[in-house]
C-alpha cells in the first residue's frame, strides 16, 4: 500500500530544555524517572488507504521509562474531534505500524496501547510561537529558541526520531495539564520540538 501525509509537527515533553531522548537518539535517560510526552501531527496533506487525510491533527500521548530505548511505552493516541471514522481507522492503520513509515519504528518499543480517543485539539503557530491544546488535558505555549545573532532557529540534527532527522528546539513556558488516556504531566520551562514532517511507504 502506498501514502503519505505531510505537515507540521510539535513536541512537549516532561523532561526540562533539552530532552536527552532526542539528542541521544532515545538512549541518554529523561531528567525524571520517566518521560511522559505528547508528540503533535497536524497534517497539511495526504492519503492513507485512499482516504484524504488533509487538515487531520492526532497527537502520540507516550508513557515510558526514562530509558526510551528499553521500550515498555504505554501509548495512545488523541484525534482532534472532526475527524470522521474513515479517517479514524485510516490512523489506526498507520499508527499499528503494519503499512511502513515512523509507526513501523515505533511498534517493538510499545508495551500498552491505551487506546485512541476524539478530543477538541487546536493548534495555532505565529513566527516563532505556537500554542498546543488537546482537549481539557494538555495546554501549553511555547517559543522556538535563536541563535542571537544570526536570529535563525536553533536546531537538533543526525538524531532518531520519528518526526525527521532535524527538529528546532523549543521552550514550553507552562504546560498546564490533567490527564488524557491516563497520562498527566506538567511544569515550567519544559522541553519542546517543532519541524515540518513527511511521512510516506
Amino acid at each position: 500500500m502506498n501514502w503519505h501525509i505531510k505537515g507540521s509537527y510539535y513536541e512537549n515533553c516532561s523532561c526540562t530544555n533539552t530532552c536527552p531522548c532526542t539528542w541521544s537518539s532515545m538512549l541518554a535517560p529523561a531528567t525524571n524517572d520517566y518521560c511522559r510526552a505528547n508528540l503533535a501531527f497536524k497534517i497539511s496533506e495526504g492519503t492513507i488507504n485512499d482516504i484524504k487525510m488533509d487538515g487531520l491533527i492526532f497527537v502520540i500521548i507516550v508513557d515510558s521509562p526514562p530509558v526510551m530505548a528499553d521500550g515498555n511505552w504505554k501509548v495512545g493516541i488523541v484525534v482532534n474531534d472532526t475527524a470522521s471514522d474513515e479517517q479514524m481507522e485510516a490512523l489506526g492503520l498507520l499508527m499499528s505500524g503494519d503499512i511502513g513509515g515512523p509507526p513501523a519504528m515505533l511498534k517493538d518499543l510499545i508495551g500498552e496501547m491505551l487506546g485512541m480517543e476524539k478530543h477538541p485539539v487546536s493548534i495555532s503557530h505565529n513566527g516563532n510561537d505556537f500554542h498546543v491544546q488537546i482537549g481539557d488535558a494538555f495546554d501549553y505555549s511555547a517559543t522556538i529558541i535563536t541563535n542571537p545573532v544570526t536570529e535563525e532557529p536553533v536546531k537538533l540534527v543526525g538524531m532518531l526520531h520519528p518526526a525527521g532527522n532535524e527538529l528546532k528546539i523549543a521552550n514550553v513556558h507552562k504546560l498546564s495539564a490533567s490527564s488524557v488516556l491516563g497520562v498527566n504531566f506538567g511544569g515550567k520551562d519544559l522541553s519542546g520540538y517543532q519541524i515540518e514532517f513527511s511521512w510516506a511507504a
